[in-house]
């Protein structure tokens, strides 16, 4: 029997009354659709192989090669009846237009926001009727906008959506470095383009995915990271293999003119095949920092160069700081470097390295290892600004550059979440040639609003980022736990929901989480999730073991050998929820994305009678295979190595595809994927898809959602992601029994 919650249609019909005429779709009014058959199961090609002793099938190892035109029609046949199914449910509709009125209500979208000493202002902002960010310059603070890049203009010439993936301003704002690919496949060709004129000063540059572009102090030269361009039959696992950074001037440049001055064959640099190389020009025109970084390990190699050796083609690098000095972030001012670092202090402590003697083991330690996790660092004129996490809720400090300095709090105007470092994008709060910094704060319950913070402590909306009629929800409360997990260990957990939900142990709840990399899920406000609040559901976050909420070592307890503490901690909140009256297990839904997958995934392999169902989106589920996609050896520091007994033990443990079991009874289950991945290739989602399809005995769906223009999400339309989260929460609601979102 299920029980009608709060309701969704009445709710949703009320809410939309207020939009024009043309938002309000006959959807409800029309008769489904007959189904098409269902497609046939994916036929089982077995291909073993033994480890260390230890004997691995594969039966679906040709789902592999997504270009066989077999495997094409059947993830056509598949995609096609998913699509059909979940667009039978009459929610879906309802939940996609709640989710395009939550959008228009709101004027923009700003990100990204980035200062330079002329006055001017660069930043990403996406309108109503937009379906990309555009690069946007204004002149200054409540000036003018005018659009630098329009990705739309883009997508219309080369007929497949186009996403700006980074971009960098030159120092005086006369022109701009910005990085463009298609379909999601986040292969970025370099332009620089002048803000005047628009017009092109370099020729395009290809292999720019990684970004790291930086520009000397004269705004006449930069550097990117380039990847190598692969010969004709050389592996698609070398893509990110042996990457270089190149210098380029603006004055008289043609093709091939880039030259490498950091990575493998530079003299002076000594780094592994898979370490990204990146460099940075000080803001004083004194030093080049070259950095290592490998794979997706978080610890740096740095390097230092005079300045003018890198411009002038000869650079002379110095290493400076060693992957075992557990430095994970730093930040330059005048001749010192700000480092943060782990190495014995899990938590972080704060060091300056001077650079004019650069001896670490002589480095001062500005602030000892604290409570909090120290998470990132940001240099201004005026300060060091330092980002501070204390449970699940940031904090922001600030120090004076002089010797003796205390380090202050600043005061937020709401408890949340920032960040000052964004290591993908560039992105950084502060800049050592201005003072004070511009943050990016939200909560559970509050919507983003973009922040100056000056250098008297005032912290001032910008209002570069409006706000819409929903974004502060006054009736909606984060409820924070700790559980108890198998071993003892306490895992945070937030649990979004009305004040007036009631504990009757009914409640449709969706938990999520991600625990890789130390990568926590911070307070974030999300309309979706608020939209599945109101009707009736609850949404929980855990940060498991894996995530880095309690510093290095709660993220080294969810990692190669440790992983399964993530899916044991998951399981142990979702067994709390169900004992202390929030839902049951047919009523409680699990979401993983991505590395997150192995969360997910492993839960409901590991506990399938926990769950009603689950949605995995982008997810690396066949861990033994996947260090042999393009992306797979740069995950080798995070998950293991299946050329070492334990690293094929470890991934063996954490690859849900692997843990399957014929004739039990799994949970319902959605795969959604976009089929220009990058860092996730496809075949994990077929072949996890066709594996539970063959193997489960429960008569519950396995759908497998494909987007043919689209990659890991980056890059994507808005209106394929509110597509996707319709798909999503419109799946959870026919699953978890919610009485609006039943199949006709």
């Amino acid at each position: 029997m299920t029980r009608r919650l709060m309701p969704i249609l009445a709710g949703l019909t009320l809410f939309m009354a207020a939009a024009p005429a043309a938002a309000q779709s006959p959807v409800l009014a029309i008769a489904p659709a007959p189904l098409p058959p269902a497609p046939p199961p994916a036929a089982v090609r077995n291909v073993p192989e033994t480890f260390f002793g230890t004997p691995v099938d594969d039966p679906y190892r040709d789902l592999e090669d997504t270009a066989a035109p077999s495997t094409q029609a059947w993830m056509r046949a598949q995609a096609d009846y998913s699509r059909a199914l979940l667009d039978r449910l009459p929610a879906r509709e309802l939940m996609r237009q709640r989710f395009v009125l939550d959008e228009t209500a709101v004027p923009a979208r700003v990100r990204q926001v980035v200062r330079d000493p002329s006055g001017r202002w660069f930043y990403l902002k996406r309108g109503v009727g937009d379906e990309q960010f555009k690069l946007v310059l204004r002149e200054a603070a409540g000036g003018a906008e005018r659009v630098l890049v329009d990705p739309a203009a883009l997508a219309r010439a080369q007929g497949v959506p186009m996403a700006i993936n980074h971009f960098s301003p030159a120092p005086g704002g006369r022109s701009v470095a910005w990085g463009v690919s298609p379909a999601g496949s986040e292969d970025a060709v370099l332009q620089v383009t002048g803000t005047r004129s628009g017009k092109p000063l370099v020729l395009p540059q290809p292999r720019a995915e990684m970004g790291g572009v930086n520009w000397a102090p004269n705004g006449l030269s930069f550097v990117y990271t380039q990847l190598q361009e692969l010969k004709p039959g050389q592996s698609a696992e070398d893509k990110y293999k042996n990457a270089q950074v190149l210098l380029l001037h603006l004055q008289g440049l043609k093709a091939g003119d880039g030259v490498p001055v950091f990575g493998r064959g530079v003299a002076g640099v000594q780094i592994d095949p898979l370490d990204l190389p990146v460099v940075q020009f000080t803001h004083d025109g004194r030093w080049a920092l070259g950095f290592a970084i490998n794979g997706t390990a978080r610890e740096q190699a740095i390097f230092i160069s005079p300045a003018a050796a890198v411009l002038a083609g000869r650079p002379q690098w110095r290493a400076v700081v060693g992957v075992a000095d557990q430095v994970v972030a730093s930040s330059y001012f005048n001749d010192g470097l700000y480092l943060l670092s782990e190495k014995g202090a899990p938590r972080g402590e704060l060091l300056r390295l001077d650079l004019k003697n650069p001896d670490l083991a002589r480095a001062e330690r500005l602030l000892p290892q604290g409570e909090g996790v120290l998470r990132g660092l940001a240099a201004a004129s005026d300060a060091l600004y330092l980002e501070r996490r204390d449970g699940n809720v940031k904090k922001l400090f600030k120090r004076a550059h002089a010797a003796t300095a205390a380090v202050q709090e600043v005061a937020l105007p709401l408890a949340g979440s920032f960040t000052l470092q964004e290591a993908e994008s560039g992105y950084a709060a502060a800049d050592p040639r201005l003072p004070g910094a511009v943050i990016e704060l939200e909560g559970w319950t509050r919507a983003r609003q973009i922040f100056e913070v000056k250098p008297d402590g005032q912290v001032v909306n910008t209002g570069l980022q409006p706000l819409g009629p929903r974004d502060a929800r006054d009736d909606v409360v984060a409820t924070e736990v700790r559980v108890k997990s198998h071993d003892g260990a306490l895992v945070p957990m937030s649990i979004l929901h009305r004040k007036d939900l009631q504990l009757d142990g009914r409640n449709p709840v969706i938990l999520t989480g991600y625990a890789a990399y130390g990568r926590s899920i911070e307070p974030s406000f999300r309309p979706d999730r608020l939209a599945w609040l109101d009707a009736g559901g609850v949404f929980a976050v855990v940060n498991p073991r894996g995530s880095g909420v309690f510093g290095a070592d709660w993220y080294r307890g969810g990692w190669q050998a440790s992983k399964p503490n993530t899916w044991k901690d998951t399981i142990a909140c979702a067994e709390w929820l169900v004992a202390n009256g929030w839902t049951r297990p047919q009523r409680l839904g699990l979401l993983g994305r991505s590395a997150g997958g192995v969360l997910a995934g492993r839960s409901v392999t590991a506990r399938p009678d926990l769950f009603g169902a689950a949605v995995i989106q982008v997810g690396l589920l066949d861990a033994v295979r996947g260090e042999l996609e393009p992306n797979g050896p740069t995950n080798i520091p995070e998950f293991g190595s299946r050329a070492t007994e334990a690293g094929f033990r470890a991934l063996l443990a954490m690859s849900t595809y692997h843990q399957v079991r014929d004739g039990t009874r799994y949970p319902a289950l959605l795969f959604t994927h976009g089929v220009n991945d990058p860092r996730v290739a496809p075949w994990h989602s077929l072949k996890a898809a066709a594996r539970f399809g063959a193997a489960s005995t429960s008569g519950k769906p396995v759908l497998l959602a494909l987007d043919g223009q689209a990659g890991h999400g980056v890059g994507s339309t808005k209106a394929q992601q509110l597509n996707l989260l319709a798909d999503v929460y419109a799946f959870f609601g026919w699953q978890l029994e919610v009485e609006g979102f039943r199949m006709p």
